[in-house]
C-alpha cells in the first residue's frame, strides 16, 4: 500500500493524513499528541457504499468528526482520552501507521509530477494554484490537504489548502486575492456558501453568517468553479498550547464579546472572550462560572479567523477548566465536537 504522495514518517503536522494497517485514513487534529497515539478522526475508509477508489478498493469519505466513533466501533484501541481537548476522542495507534501524507510534501509532489492529477477541470485549477505557490516561494508554508492529498479526488472535489504561521497566512492572503485563480463568494454565489455552512451552523442569519465567512480564506476557482479554502495552522515550533490541559465541567450556552482575536487566526483557535449573558447550562451557579470564562477554543477549522475583537457571539459548547505550565487557571468554552450529541456552535450575532 504505497503512494507517490505518501512518505515515511518525518514530522507530523496538524491536518496531515495517516494510513493505518487496516486501510483507514485518519486526518490528524492538532499538534498535541499522546505517546501511544496520533490524534485525529477517520476521513476515508474502505466501504462498498463509497464513491472513491484507492489501492484498488472502494472508499467512503467521512465529513463528521463524531461519526468516527461508529466507524471504529470494532477498534476500541482507537478511543483515547486527550488531556488537551478534555474528552475521549479518536486516534490511530502509532505502531499501526504505515504511511504519512504530508500536506507540504503533497504540494511539492503535485508540482514535480503533475501526472498525479487526473486532468479534470478542478485538477487543472489546482495545478495553476500550485504553480503560483511555487513561483511565490511559499512551498514551505502552504500545503495541500483533503482528497488531493491522498489521491482520492474526483471531478466534484473541493480544493483544501493549509498555510503555516504568519508568513504562510500572508502568502495565502495574496493567493486568494489573485482573481485570475480564485473568485470570492459574491452575489448569487453567497447562497451556495450559505447552504454549505448553514447545515453545520444552525440558527445563524444569512447576513451574519456571510459576514463571519467572509473573513476566511475561501472562494471559487475560476476554471471549474470549485470551492477552495485554506486553513491557517500554527507555525512549526509554536508551543503556545503545549502542555495545556482542559478538564470538562459541563455544557453551557452564552452570549459573549470577543476581547482578543490574535490567537484565533490559526488552528487550534483560542479567542479571548467576556461573557455577557448565560442562556443555558448543565451546571448550577452558572453565573459564577461565567465571570471566570475567558476563552473559546476550537481544534477544528470552522471558527478559525471567523471573529474579531468587539464581536458579540452566541456560543454553545463544553465548559472546560483550562490550565497549563505557562498560563493561569481559567475556564473556557470548547467547540471541538468529538463527544457532542448535538453541534457545538459559535455564531456571530452583530
Amino acid at each position: 500500500m504505497t503512494s507517490p504522495l505518501g512518505t515515511a514518517l518525518p514530522a507530523i503536522r496538524d491536518r496531515d493524513y495517516l494510513l493505518d494497517r487496516s486501510g483507514v485514513i485518519f486526518k490528524v487534529i492538532g499538534d498535541a499528541h499522546l505517546a501511544t497515539h496520533w490524534l485525529g478522526y477517520v476521513k476515508y475508509y474502505p466501504d462498498s457504499r463509497g464513491d472513491r477508489t484507492l489501492f484498488g478498493q472502494t472508499y467512503r469519505q467521512n465529513t463528521v468528526v463524531s461519526k468516527a466513533f461508529g466507524i471504529l466501533a470494532d477498534r476500541p484501541e482507537c478511543y483515547v482520552y486527550s488531556p488537551a481537548v478534555g474528552c475521549v476522542i479518536t486516534g490511530v495507534p502509532r505502531e499501526d501507521v504505515i504511511t504519512h501524507y504530508s500536506c507540504r510534501r503533497a504540494l511539492a509532489a503535485l508540482h514535480q509530477s503533475p501526472e498525479l492529477l487526473d486532468g479534470s477541470p478542478v485538477s487543472k485549477d489546482l495545478a495553476a494554484i500550485v504553480a503560483w505557490v511555487v513561483d511565490a516561494g511559499a512551498t514551505d508554508v502552504i500545503g495541500v490537504t483533503g482528497s488531493f492529498l491522498v489521491g482520492v479526488c474526483n471531478a466534484r472535489s473541493d480544493i483544501d489548502l493549509v498555510c503555516y504561521g504568519s508568513r504562510g497566512y500572508e502568502a495565502a492572503q495574496a493567493l486568494f486575492a489573485e482573481r485570475s485563480l480564485i473568485q470570492p463568494y459574491e452575489g448569487d454565489a453567497q447562497t451556495q456558501l450559505y447552504i454549505r455552512r448553514a447545515k453545520y451552523m444552525t440558527g445563524s442569519s444569512f447576513d451574519a453568517l456571510m459576514r463571519q465567512e467572509a473573513r476566511k480564506l475561501q472562494g471559487l476557482t475560476t476554471g471549474a468553479g470549485a470551492h477552495i479554502n485554506c486553513e491557517p495552522l500554527r507555525a512549526d515550533g509554536d508551543r503556545a498550547l503545549a502542555g495545556v490541559i482542559a478538564q470538562e465541567v459541563g455544557a453551557i450556552s452564552v452570549l459573549a464579546r470577543v476581547t482578543d482575536h490574535t490567537e484565533g487566526l490559526a488552528t487550534p483557535a483560542v479567542y479571548g472572550i467576556a461573557v455577557d449573558t448565560v442562556i443555558g447550562s448543565t451546571i448550577d451557579e452558572a453565573d459564577v462560572f461565567a465571570r471566570r470564562i475567558t476563552q473559546m477554543r476550537s481544534y477544528l477549522g470552522a471558527y478559525t479567523g471567523a471573529f474579531r475583537e468587539g464581536d458579540v457571539v452566541y456560543l454553545s459548547g463544553r465548559l472546560v477548566h483550562v490550565h497549563g505550565p505557562d498560563q493561569d487557571s481559567t475556564f473556557g468554552i470548547e467547540l471541538t465536537p468529538w463527544s457532542a450529541a448535538e453541534s457545538f456552535l459559535a455564531n456571530l450575532t452583530r
